[in-house]
Order: structure tokens, then C-alpha cells, then sequence
């Protein structure tokens, strides 16, 4: 008898790239060990609320499941801790870094927008913008252009899964952004270096993850050019 054929095992990288993206495990190859788990929850949380959106089949019932993503952070800050790992995750590498979750509990607003009938793209601009912002904490970068990299990188991030008017947003918004980023910021901005990529090829994107994007992410180190 013929033996079944092997299912092969889903690797670290695979199974975490599937949570929060493959751009940002690339991402996270870029920054120091000691800050990587603090990075991994602070995305945990925020593609968490994008996969409220992304499995949506009810908007209101949706809207609810993101409030309860609102209020478990925020009650963080008052030590409450769910049993949920995310949250866990995020009081454990997050608050101890000055991390509030009132400041993480902002994200949502900008994936409750994608439920309304009419996308307001200034709002998901905004999420991207918080959560650069709370990046650049992380990481001790001084860059007034971050949050505008975040913005960019928010709009297209959305654009590529099914919201194409995104986009053109990102591009009159992008035509008079920076191009230019410190070195201590440049983990985060290479992902605003990949939005800048899509916005300039156009769909078919190119996979997550894909070695293409990874040499662009390597270029732009060296450079902090977009």
C-alpha cells in the first residue's frame, strides 16, 4: 500500500505572516531582537481589528466585535487583561514601553470606517498614522514625516485588499508628501517604501512577502529614499 503523502508544516514566519501580513515579518527582520515582540503585538492588534472587517458578512455586527476590541484596550490601562492573547500580548510588550491602550484602543476607528457605506479614507490615513506614530516611539525615532508615512502605508495596505478608491487618494495625498527618512525610522518607513511601490505598478501587486519587496525594503535602509 502506498503511503499518504506528507502535509508539510507551517513554518513560524508562515503561520505569523499569515496573522499580520508578510510585509511586516519582513518588517520586523529589520528591527532589534529586544523590540520585535513589542512590534509583533502592536501589528497583532491591529490586524485583529482588520480581520473583524475582513470576515465581515454583517456591518453592525461587526461594528460591535471592533467596540469590543475599543473597550478590552482600553480597560488595559486599568489593569484588566483579558484571556485573549493579543491583549495579552500588547500588556505585556506594549504598556511597559509607554504604549497606553487608549492609544491603541485609535486604531479602530480607522477599520470602523470600511463598514460604512461610504469609505472615509482621511480616517484610515489617520490609523496609519497613530500607528507609525506609536512605531516610531518604539523604535526612539525622531521623523515629523512618520505619521505621513503611515498614512500611506494604511491607504494602500486597504487599497490592495479591495478598496481601490483608496488608492487614488493615496496618490494625490503622496504627490507632495516626504521622500526622505532618518535612519532610526527606516524599519517603519520601508513599508511605506513597499505602499509607494504598489501606488507606482498598479494592480496585479505584487505577493507580500515576495523577494522583490524584500530588496526594496533592503534599498531603502541604505537609503531612506521612497
Amino acid at each position: 500500500m502506498s503511503s499518504l503523502p506528507q502535509r508539510r508544516s507551517v513554518t513560524a514566519d508562515e503561520s505569523l505572516a499569515a496573522a499580520i501580513g508578510a510585509d511586516r515579518v519582513l518588517m520586523l527582520r529589520q528591527v532589534p531582537s529586544d523590540l520585535r515582540p513589542a512590534f509583533e503585538a502592536l501589528w497583532q492588534i491591529d490586524a485583529a481589528m482588520g480581520d473583524v472587517v475582513a470576515r465581515s458578512t454583517q456591518p453592525a455586527l461587526a461594528a460591535v466585535k471592533l467596540a469590543w476590541w475599543r473597550e478590552r484596550l482600553e480597560e488595559l490601562d486599568q489593569g484588566v487583561v483579558p484571556d485573549e492573547p493579543r491583549l495579552q500580548s500588547a500588556a505585556q510588550n506594549l504598556l511597559f514601553r509607554g504604549i497606553t491602550g487608549a492609544e491603541l484602543s485609535r486604531l479602530e476607528d480607522g477599520w470602523a470606517t470600511l463598514l460604512d457605506e461610504t469609505v472615509d479614507a482621511a480616517r484610515v490615513a489617520e490609523r496609519g498614522s497613530r500607528l507609525f506614530a506609536l512605531g516610531a516611539r518604539l523604535l526612539g525615532a525622531e521623523d515629523e514625516q512618520i505619521q505621513e508615512a503611515g498614512a500611506l502605508y494604511a491607504l494602500v495596505s486597504v487599497g490592495r485588499r479591495g478598496v481601490p478608491e483608496l488608492l487614488e487618494y493615496a496618490r494625490e495625498r503622496w504627490s507632495n508628501a516626504p521622500r526622505r527618512f532618518s535612519r532610526a525610522s527606516r524599519p517603519l518607513s520601508a513599508l511605506a517604501r513597499l505602499a509607494a511601490r504598489d501606488l507606482r505598478s498598479g494592480p496585479p501587486f505584487e505577493q507580500e512577502g515576495s523577494p522583490p519587496r524584500l530588496a526594496a525594503m533592503l534599498r531603502h535602509r541604505w537609503t531612506g529614499r521612497i
